[in-house]
């Protein structure tokens, strides 16, 4: 027979039920208490059944996380393992399970995220992406679940949203400010999907950049592939057949960029002496890349931990008002950005 909160509170010389406080992490028990508690079961082996007091407390202690369907390669991109680094980091702290969400369309991600609800698989979820149009927030919002978006919600929605996010329009900005100090004019922007906030918001910051520079945007150098390898490789075939190719890029992401980087070096394209390369998120492929990417730094594993910690807050209080966390952005300048030199024409 296995060892019973009943043999740990008479080896600690306390009543029963101050050892289901110490596992409780009652406040009222002093420090001296479960310090002495906790070391009885750590000598007698003893474990708590976590499952018989989940459905005391009426709490699965498990948060959902809900990806992108597989049709946008979320496991490719390396932006996903690092927020997600950045969420089990903080449940690692306060001991709780993820379930991640295993859907592969946009649709199968609905109907499983409403299973979690009626199922009450999990206490509350992080959604990882955010778009124009998402029932998903709609659905969770009417049933008061607790969730938090790692993006920006839908503008109508934003007061009643818990989020995460960076200021986007003012990174891309910033971005392309950059490159037209360094001479560029014909700046192209590289985004993805067109439905979401983030790129969105990324080319509302690049227009307002370059209108503020007295320049009019030319929509030919804007363009939406999807957010993997090969769609850096499409944007480079699109945009460099134009009359007037560009002589800088701004990338949606580290991995759109590296497929940037191999179709110019196909076309033997040099980087950064005729096109210069900025992207986004700062992942390690970036520094490896040849030659090194120039990128905005935007903290992913912060992004992942900050929604962790706040959707602990809603699960704790669903009726508080909503908040947000704004993250903030770096520039990290390598290889791939440099002063026009005038050579290609």
């Amino acid at each position: 027979m296995g060892v019973t909160i009943k043999d740990v509170a008479r080896k600690a010389n306390v009543a029963p039920s101050t050892v289901s406080r110490v596992i409780a992490n009652n406040p009222k028990i002093s420090a001296k208490t479960k310090a002495k508690v906790q070391a009885v079961m750590e000598e007698l082996g003893y474990y708590p059944n976590v499952n018989a007091r989940n459905l005391v407390n009426n709490r699965t202690n498990v948060v959902g996380i809900i990806m992108p369907s597989v049709s946008y390669a979320p496991f490719q991109n390396p932006f996903f393992p690092e927020v997600l680094r950045g969420i089990t980091a903080q449940a690692n702290e306060k001991k709780y399970g993820l379930y991640l969400s295993t859907a592969q369309t946009d649709k199968g991600i609905l109907e499983e995220v409403i299973e979690m609800y009626y199922s009450r698989r999990v206490d509350g979820m992080i959604l990882l992406y955010s778009t124009v149009s998402d029932p998903i927030i709609e659905f969770l919002l009417d049933k008061a679940f607790p969730f938090v978006v790692v993006g920006q919600p839908p503008e109508a929605l934003s007061g009643q949203v818990s989020y995460v996010n960076n200021d986007n329009v003012k990174a891309a900005k910033m971005v392309t400010e950059y490159l037209l100090l360094l001479k560029h004019e014909r700046i192209a922007f590289v985004g993805g999907r067109e439905e979401a906030y983030v790129t969105l918001d990324r080319k509302k910051g690049y227009i307002e950049a370059l209108e503020e520079a007295g320049m009019t945007p030319d929509d030919s150098y804007i363009v939406h592939h999807d957010e993997i390898f090969e769609g850096g490789e499409q944007a480079v075939i699109e945009l460099m057949s134009r009359k007037h190719p560009p002589t800088a890029m701004i990338v949606m992401d580290d991995l759109m960029a590296l497929g940037v980087l191999r179709m110019l070096f196909n076309m033997n394209i040099s980087v950064p002496n005729e096109v210069s390369i900025v992207s986004f998120n700062n992942v390690l492929m970036a520094e490896l890349a040849t030659p090194p990417l120039t990128t905005l730094d935007i903290h992913i594993h912060e992004l992942g931990y900050r929604a962790a910690e706040l959707l602990q807050k809603r699960i704790a209080d669903p009726e508080a008002p909503a908040e947000k966390r704004i993250i903030s952005h770096k520039l990290i300048r390598r290889e791939t950005s440099a002063v026009y030199s005038g050579e290609r024409r």
